[in-house]
């Protein structure tokens, strides 16, 4: 096993620090530390024998002591409509997925914060997964490595890059592991690493209250709310943390969201479900709920899954959902469903793992209630 410590993720301090404690001298350190974060962060490099322009010896000391290994690639799967998905591994039990949403005008990232997640939300297949770990700055930031290495999509600082947006939308609860996300989002926004401007980063939340204020002023990204319900009766089921947030709370953190504004309005995602949140009624307590917020609206049809409790909306009463939120004067655009044949899709995200853990379990307890039946005949069957 490779013991090396990485290098990615490392703010330019700690990596300044890391070079000393190897032994790099003091007076060449700044400048070292400089030429590896252009390397790691603007060129992707994936080893140090492609760093030309540094001495032999450097690049022997940082071959022995560091790593710029990415997460490894346990699949790669391509959907019909070009989204891309890789489940990704970096221990034992660590796994977690990423997906790669391509359109015309963008190509966005969907980015993972933790291996499962503890929220439980009914209608999100992630939250079927128990909670196994945070995901530290460098897995974070191994997933846009993974999806750029494949796409061909350095250097960082090119035109016509492939990956343009970032949505912290995967698997977890970006709020939960606040400081590794903060980490990893403050090189995705370095002008002089990542070079993703702020406007085109994502923190989704389904309403971690006392951190949305430290998202604002701390991390500055742009800000989407897992809303799903506007009455709390329904969100307390939904979305479990609604019993400990409930709506009028959430929503007075994002009326003061710092630096929301109609240029930079606070996005409310809410996935239609079927005879439970999408009555007319509940369009027109929606926008009476979010007057005054800078906003728009994603209506987000329900993508299943096996076991899935819900179904989805039916189209015509979606669309007439919409209707009603679009003449209130909220943009809402219904979100086209993107790589559902791979289970990429909003709410599809958990590792394979513990899908095939899942299904051995089933296939065990099947093949159990089986040998008990036939052993149940048996005895049925003997002479008493």
């Amino acid at each position: 096993m490779d013991t090396r410590a990485s290098l990615i993720g490392l703010a330019q301090p700690a990596l300044k620090d890391a070079l000393l404690a190897a032994g790099v001298p003091e007076k060449s350190a700044a400048m070292r530390t400089r030429q590896l974060w252009n390397w790691i962060y603007v060129h992707g490099a994936r080893d140090f024998a492609a760093m030309t322009n540094l001495a032999k010896d450097f690049r022997a000391l940082l071959e022995d002591k560091f790593t710029l290994a990415r997460p490894e690639v346990v699949t790669a799967q391509l959907s019909n409509d070009g989204t891309r998905k890789w489940l990704l591994r970096t221990g034992p039990g660590i796994e977690f997925e990423t997906v790669y949403i391509p359109e015309e005008d963008r190509g966005t990232l969907c980015v993972s914060s933790q291996v499962g997640c503890t929220l439980t939300c009914k209608f999100c297949h992630t939250g079927t997964q128990k909670l196994v770990r945070n995901l530290t700055p460098a897995e974070i930031l191994g997933q846009l490595f993974v999806a750029r290495d494949t796409l061909g999509d350095w250097p960082s600082t090119a035109e016509n890059r492939k990956v343009t947006n970032i949505v912290m939308m995967g698997m977890g609860e970006p709020l939960y592991n606040f400081d590794n996300v903060k980490a990893a989002l403050g090189i995705v926004t370095d002008g002089d690493a990542l070079a993703l401007s702020r406007r085109r980063v994502t923190l989704s939340t389904a309403g971690v209250v006392p951190m949305i204020p430290r998202a604002g002023s701390e991390i500055g990204s742009s800000l989407a709310i897992s809303l799903h319900a506007v009455r709390d009766d329904i969100r307390d089921v939904i979305v479990p943390i609604n019993k400990k947030y409930p709506i009028k709370e959430l929503l007075d953190a994002c009326r003061t969201y710092p630096g929301a504004s109609n240029a930079r309005r606070i996005t409310f995602e809410y996935v239609m479900l079927k005879g439970v949140n999408d009555s007319l009624a509940e369009a027109r307590e929606l926008v009476q709920l979010i007057k005054g917020i800078p906003a728009k609206i994603n209506l987000i049809p329900f993508n299943a899954w096996p076991g899935a409790p819900y179904e989805c909306s039916d189209w015509a009463q979606i669309e007439k959902f919409a209707e009603i939120v679009n003449r209130a004067g909220y943009a809402s655009p219904v979100r086209t469903p993107r790589g559902r044949d791979i289970m990429a899709a909003c709410g599809q995200l958990k590792s394979e793992s513990v899908k095939e853990r899942a299904s051995a379990r089933l296939a065990a307890e099947k093949a159990a209630d089986e040998l008990a039946a036939v052993q149940s005949a048996q005895l049925a069957r003997m002479p008493h």
